[in-house]
């Protein structure tokens, strides 16, 4: 394909009608757009347009009009002619790469970022920097032009970049469902809540350790979910049920969660717990904040004691998917509009039915397995990967 091209980038300090100014030059022309982009860092414009012109253009002032326009406007402007080798497409997928830091994006971070890229033949379109007050979280555009490219080994090269550097990111395919979320779907021991409910339970009836061991077993995916349950909530027979309300008075909230869930609930979102837990505490977190939905496995309790069962059908990890399609379709959601953020391996099959599923500050095998994960910052800044600027009411 042959292609008469020249590219003219204007540059300087930022102010309105600077591209009208230029745009004005150009529709007087016979010169056709092919490519544009414009950014603004740090209130400086860089404005670079790829045109497509005839020779009766290249014979114009079209040029001369643009140096013109550029220096009343107090602007730099350069232009060139492309020639076909360097004409190049941006056919590939496409995606972002969100990165989110507690403190600050540093240098180191951003050179580990683009030589990993690099490394498996992906092009960063564009940095735009998200939080403009304070420089701690980027979107950076790329494209795959590598239809061979090995995304397992990209992803286990970004999780350790993202270690090294204590700075959380994410790899989202640049689509219509990445700003188009809906729904987000918590487990809620050790994510939504700082506490494994069933061992603070244990404390309380003597038996801590006994459960603690399990539940660790259980969360790392070396025990069966069901089995491991149902031996645990064994060692609860006699608890008294008049301790629960106290036990959940005391727990705390995950850092960060609940100026996320008052975020995206302003913006309309629904919100539910699906947990392996118990719903007894399900249902008063839900209260609590204000949620839609709470799913979790109800203790058996006669006269005020626990009997050491658990009633109906346990909420184990297929369980927990089931429940992410139901809500989905009770509320007219597409599962690419689901996020579900869990921490334990009995949340990874939630996590994968979901569009975009985090694991959140997780044990190893749900970091490897998930698509997704957050390590280092607190709820809130899982905001960042759904294309929201920070925690505030809408």
């Amino acid at each position: 394909m042959s292609h008469n091209l020249t590219l003219i980038t204007i540059s300087g300090k930022d102010s309105p009608g600077i591209t009208a100014s230029i745009m004005d030059c150009i529709r007087n022309s016979k010169a056709q757009i092919q490519d544009m982009g414009q950014s603004i860092t740090h209130g400086l414009l860089s404005l670079s347009i790829l045109l497509n012109m005839s020779k009766e253009d290249e014979n114009s002032n079209l040029l001369k009009e643009l140096l013109f326009s550029a220096n009343e406007l107090g602007m730099n402007f350069e232009h060139r002619k492309i020639e076909n080798a360097e004409y190049v497409s941006n056919d590939g997928d496409k995606y972002i790469l969100s990165c989110v830091a507690t403190d600050k994006i540093t240098p180191s971070f951003v050179f580990d970022i683009s030589n990993t890229l690099a490394k498996h033949n992906m092009n960063i379109l564009r940095i735009e920097n998200i939080t403009n007050d304070d420089f701690k979280s980027l979107d950076i555009a790329t494209i795959a032009n590598d239809k061979m490219t090995n995304w397992k080994d990209v992803k286990a090269e970004l999780i350790q970049v993202s270690n090294e550097h204590s700075i959380d990111l994410a790899l989202l395919k640049d689509n219509v469902w990445r700003r188009n979320k809906r729904l987000i779907v918590f487990d809620m021991d050790s994510t939504l809540i700082q506490s494994e409910v069933i061992v603070e339970m244990a404390k309380i009836h003597g038996v801590g350790q006994k459960v603690h061991d399990i539940t660790e077993r259980a969360m790392n995916g070396e025990f069966d979910f069901d089995e491991s349950l149902i031996q645990r909530v064994s060692y609860l027979e006699g608890l008294e049920e008049s301790k629960l309300i106290d036990l959940a008075k005391k727990i705390k909230l995950t850092d960060g969660v609940a100026d996320f869930i008052k975020t995206v609930k302003s913006l309309g979102y629904k919100v539910a717990i699906i947990s392996g837990g118990f719903q007894f505490f399900a249902n008063y977190f839900k209260e609590q904040l204000g949620l839609d939905y709470a799913f979790a496995n109800d203790l058996d309790i006669q006269d005020g004691l626990l009997t050491g069962k658990v009633n109906g059908t346990i909420v184990n990890a297929e369980k927990k998917a089931l429940l992410v399609d139901m809500i989905a379709q009770q509320e007219n959601i597409n599962l690419e509009q689901v996020v579900a953020i869990g921490d334990g391996a009995n949340d990874l099959k939630m996590l994968s039915k979901a569009g975009l599923g985090i694991a959140f500050h997780a044990k190893d095998i749900v970091k490897k397995n998930a698509g997704q994960h957050m390590s280092h910052g607190p709820m809130d800044s899982i905001l960042y990967f759904l294309g929201i600027p920070g925690a505030k009411e809408y």
